[in-house]
């Protein structure tokens, strides 16, 4: 990767953090399609008194799928019971500050912006619009293989879905302006 490319994916980045923060901050979206649950503390104290200590990502109701009738008991179970997913943190252990995970999530733009901008410099992309047009088609194709799944197969609504998805497709078309520009800008 050359440093060409390297700024172009860093300016990418630092657009698509900004925007993101704008999109969390200042509008709706990511808030659309999550509630609070109804009766929340006996509920919490519920899932303490079960799960206590333990954090993780929870299917319920649980069928072991190596066994031969698991399809038909988890049938049979989600006929009977309520069904989900439920991500848990014990006390203490959840998301209290949020430096750690905003440097993350930047790491995690840069890589996408760098792989984005690497992508659109291999592929040789003359023009401005043509560059954007390449990076934002990536940022649907990744809202689409995450966001789609999750509606698919857990159910997630339809309005969270649509929100995130919505999110990293403008995302990366921010990412893609920026990354366009340095690259039609910046000598080869």
């Amino acid at each position: 990767m050359t440093v060409r490319v390297f700024i172009a994916g860093l300016l990418g980045a630092i657009a698509m953090f900004i925007w993101s923060s704008v999109l969390h901050v200042a509008t709706p979206l990511a808030e659309t399609g999550i509630q609070q649950i109804p009766n929340e503390t006996p509920v919490i104290a519920a899932m303490q008194a079960s799960l206590g200590e333990k954090d993780g990502l929870f299917f319920f109701p649980w069928v072991d799928m190596n066994d031969p009738d698991a399809m038909a008991k988890s049938a049979a179970a989600i006929k009977a019971n309520p069904s989900g997913l439920l991500i848990y943190h014990a006390p203490g252990k959840g998301l209290i500050d949020m430096a750690a995970p905003m440097a993350e999530e930047f790491l995690k733009q840069l890589v996408i912006a760098l792989i984005a901008a690497w992508l659109v410099s291999v592929a040789a992309i003359a023009t401005f619009a043509r560059r954007v047009v390449f990076i934002t088609a990536i940022g649907v194709t990744m809202a689409l293989s995450t966001n789609g799944s999750y509606f698919i197969w857990y159910g997630f609504p339809l309005s969270y879905t649509l929100s995130y998805m919505l999110i990293e497709v403008t995302e990366m078309l921010v990412a893609g302006a920026a990354i366009a520009w340095w690259l039609g800008h910046a000598k080869p």
